[in-house]
């Protein structure tokens, strides 16, 4: 297997891809979330949006959280245009998002071209309660596909993932992990590619490399480009040691 890693921004790289040069496009774009008004929206990092306050990890933040909502929409919907067009037939997309962005994200994914084809739950268990109502214990993964889903594939997945963010070796504030992203990337035919985005700490291309499947990432923030260069380098290794054998 091989991957790329992009060092720059999403949408400029992406205009640079192929036509119909990936499989799946799996993502976890900046949500732009974590606020009812605008300026709670704009006006706070991301480690102050996703972070509780008693957090015992000093993460460093990521860019591209100060957008309002319709400028996010047109952003994203650019993204995926893009990524609709560098993807072959029946490419499946997968974007992950929270439940404020949930209703814009999947407006994004149907005006860039994709068919929305349903929104998958990411159960948190260790998330905490909310006093006085229902805690908010899921993300969600959004996903279409490019004209319709190769039929021909022996393939079935869940229509639901619980599991909890890394805390062991966690190094991004929105880490997901690694044993569901293994499960998502296999709507990748294997050998195909599997394009993200937002790379972030490179879970997406850990997963498809242990999957058998090529990865093509971007990631804005040379700090999280770095520490996703180091995690894919290891996975390659790990995956060409356990494809050679051990020495005798």
């Amino acid at each position: 297997m091989s991957y790329t890693l992009h060092r720059g921004d999403a949408l400029t790289v992406l205009k640079s891809l192929p036509d119909a040069s990936v499989d799946a496009v799996i993502t976890d774009p900046p949500y732009n979330s974590g606020g009812r008004t605008s300026s709670d929206r704009t006006g706070r990092t991301a480690r102050a949006k996703y972070t509780s306050g008693d957090a015992k990890h000093d993460l460093q933040n990521f860019p591209g959280e100060n957008r309002d909502q319709r400028s996010y929409r047109a952003w994203l919907t650019d993204l995926l245009t893009e990524s609709y067009r560098a993807s072959r037939e029946h490419a499946v997309a997968m974007v992950f998002t929270d439940w404020r962005q949930e209703p814009t994200t999947t407006d994004a994914l149907q005006m860039a071209g994709w068919t929305w084809s349903g929104t998958i739950p990411w159960i948190k268990p260790t998330s905490r309660p909310r006093k006085g109502g229902p805690k908010q214990d899921s993300e969600f993964i959004v996903w279409g596909v490019k004209g319709s889903l190769d039929n021909t594939r022996d393939l079935y997945l869940p229509g639901h993932y619980i599991a909890s963010q890394p805390r062991k070796d966690r190094v991004h504030i929105t880490q997901k992990p690694v044993e569901v992203m293994q499960q998502l990337v296999q709507v990748c035919p294997p050998g195909g590619t599997v394009l993200d985005p937002f790379t972030g700490s490179g879970s997406t291309g850990v997963a498809a490399l242990k999957e058998g499947r090529h990865f093509i990432g971007v990631e804005l923030s040379d700090h999280y480009a770095g520490l996703a260069e180091q995690r894919l380098r290891t996975a390659l290794d790990q995956e060409a040691f356990e494809l050679a054998g051990p020495e005798l």
